[in-house]
C-alpha cells in the first residue's frame, strides 16, 4: 500500500513544486462569500489559506456577511432591502452588520489559531491582523433611492497593509469602511476585495463564491455537457459583460465577473471565480495547471517564443523524464546553457510546457530538430505542432531547404507531419560523425517549401 502511495504522491508533489516557486512572495487578495462560512466551510478554508501562506504567499482575506446580516435582521423582525444589487443599510441594518462582522472576525481568528497535533494546522503560526485600512464614502442617493449607511471604498491604506504583510501576518478585512469624521459604512465584500487588489497591484484576486465559475455559453441551458470556461481572456470577459443582464444577486453570471474584469483592467493580472462547495478549491486553482474555476486574465498566458537563459531550468525539468526512459538523448545543463539560442519554447503561466532545438548545418542547407518535448499533461493539445511550425519558420529564415530528426520511438508522429524516412548515410558529414550507430535512431527528413 505504501509503495502505491509513493508512486502517486511523489510525482504529484513534484508537479506542484513549480507553482510553489512561482507564487512565493506574491500577493493574493481572497474574497470569501459569507455563504461559504454559513455553509460550514471556514475550517477547511483556514487550513488551506494557512498552507498557502506557509509557502510564501502574502494573503489579504476579505470576508462577506450577506447571510449573517440577513439572519440578524430576521431575528429583529426587520426586512433586508436591496436596490441596484446593493444593500440599503438603515440604522437597524448597520447594527446587524456590525454584530455580524464582529462575530465573523472572532470565528475567523479562532479558525487560524488552532494548532492541534495531527491536524493540518499543527505547527502553523498564523497571525491575523485587521484594522481601519479602508476609508469609505456613502453611496448616496441613486435613482431616487437613499442607500443611507451603504458605502463605497474611497481609499485603501496601501502602506499599512503592505507593512503588515511584510511582517508575515495575514491581513483580515471586514466589509466596513470609515469616513474621516468616523462614520461607519457598510461595504460589499466584492467591492472591497477588488479595490484592495487594484490598489496593492496584487498578483491574484480570488473570489470563493456560490457559483462554480462561468460557463462557455452562459446564456444557454446549463448542463454537465456545458462546462465552465477555466480561462477567459480579458477581451472575451468584457464582451460577455456587454451581453449579460445587469447583475442583481450573487448567482447572476455577471455579479463576480464585473469585479474580475475591473481588477484586470486596472493591473491585476489574474482574477478567479471559484466554488466554495468544492473542498480544496483554492489549492486546486493555485497549484494545479487547469485549475477548477474561471480565471479572467489580462494577458495571453501561452507564449511561443525563442528561449532565454532564464529557461534553462524549465527545459531541464521538462526533458528529464524523457531522457530517463530513453526517449531522448541525455543533455546536461552545460550543453543546454551553451545552446540555449537554438531552443524554442512554449511558456504557459510561467512554466515551460514544450520545447525543441534547431541545429543548422549550413553547408548542407539543412538543420536538425532535436529535443522536441511536450509535457505529458499538454500532449494531444497541439503544442508539438506549434513548436514544429516555429522551428520550420526559423529554418526557412536561415535559407535552409530541409530539417531532419533522429528518433527511436516517435517515427509515426513525424511521418504524419510530412517527414520521410531516409538512411543514416543521408546525414550531413558533421552530424554523421556524431551518429550513435548502437542507438540505431531512425532518420526522418522534411523538405521546406
Amino acid at each position: 500500500m505504501s509503495t502505491v502511495f509513493n508512486f502517486t504522491f511523489v510525482p504529484w508533489f513534484r508537479s506542484v513544486a513549480p507553482y510553489i516557486h512561482m507564487h512565493r512572495g506574491k500577493t493574493f487578495v481572497v474574497g470569501i462569500a459569507g455563504e461559504a462560512i454559513a455553509a460550514g466551510k471556514l475550517q477547511h478554508l483556514a487550513q488551506d489559506l494557512a498552507l498557502i501562506q506557509s509557502m510564501g504567499v502574502k494573503i489579504v482575506l476579505v470576508h462577506g456577511f450577506r447571510p449573517q446580516v440577513n439572519e440578524q435582521l430576521k431575528a429583529k423582525g426587520h426586512e433586508a432591502k436591496y436596490s441596484h444589487g446593493i444593500r440599503i443599510t438603515d440604522e437597524v441594518a448597520l447594527d446587524c452588520a456590525q454584530e455580524a462582522a464582529g462575530q465573523l472576525r472572532y470565528e475567523i481568528e479562532a479558525a487560524f489559531s488552532q494548532g492541534l497535533p495531527n491536524t493540518p494546522m499543527a505547527g502553523s503560526t498564523v497571525r491575523v491582523i485587521s484594522g481601519n485600512f479602508l476609508t469609505a464614502r456613502p453611496v448616496g442617493i441613486v435613482d431616487g433611492v437613499d442607500f443611507q449607511h451603504s458605502g463605497l471604498v474611497r481609499k485603501v491604506d496601501v502602506a499599512g497593509i503592505t507593512q503588515t504583510l511584510g511582517m508575515g501576518a495575514m491581513v483580515l478585512l471586514s466589509p466596513f469602511g470609515f469616513s474621516p469624521t468616523g462614520e461607519a459604512f457598510n461595504l460589499s465584500m466584492e467591492e472591497v476585495a477588488t479595490s484592495v487588489a487594484i490598489e496593492l497591484q496584487a498578483d491574484k484576486l480570488i473570489f470563493l463564491t456560490e457559483v462554480a465559475g462561468l460557463r462557455i455559453k452562459p446564456l444557454e441551458a446549463e448542463s454537465e455537457d456545458n462546462p465552465i470556461d477555466t480561462e477567459l481572456p480579458l477581451a472575451a470577459a468584457e464582451g460577455l459583460l456587454k451581453i449579460l443582464p445587469s447583475p442583481l444577486v450573487p448567482t447572476d453570471h455577471a455579479f463576480y465577473l464585473q469585479h474580475c474584469v475591473k481588477a484586470c483592467q486596472q493591473g491585476v493580472e489574474r482574477s478567479h471565480i471559484l466554488p466554495f462547495a468544492v473542498d480544496g478549491a483554492l489549492l486546486l486553482e493555485i497549484y494545479v495547471h487547469d485549475g477548477i474555476g474561471t480565471m479572467v486574465v489580462d494577458e495571453k498566458l501561452e507564449e511561443l517564443r525563442e528561449a532565454t537563459h532564464d529557461d534553462v531550468g524549465g527545459i531541464l525539468q521538462l526533458i528529464e523524464p524523457f531522457e530517463n526512459d530513453g526517449t531522448l538523448v541525455k543533455r546536461n545543463r552545460t550543453e543546454i546553457e551553451r545552446d540555449i539560442d537554438h531552443y524554442t519554447v512554449i511558456e504557459h503561466d510561467g512554466l515551460i510546457f514544450a520545447c525543441a532545438a534547431l541545429y543548422p548545418y549550413a553547408e548542407a542547407k539543412t538543420a536538425e530538430m532535436a529535443a522536441l518535448t511536450v509535457t505529458p499533461q499538454s500532449q494531444g493539445q497541439g503544442d508539438g505542432e506549434k513548436v514544429l511550425k516555429r522551428i520550420e519558420q526559423r529554418a526557412r529564415a536561415m535559407g535552409l531547404k530541409s530539417i531532419f530528426v533522429l528518433t527511436t520511438r516517435t517515427m509515426h508522429w513525424f511521418i504524419k507531419r510530412g517527414f520521410v524516412q531516409v538512411e543514416a548515410d543521408w546525414l550531413p558529414e558533421g552530424r554523421k560523425r556524431k551518429y550513435n550507430w548502437d542507438r540505431r535512431s531512425q532518420v526522418l527528413v522534411k523538405k521546406l517549401s
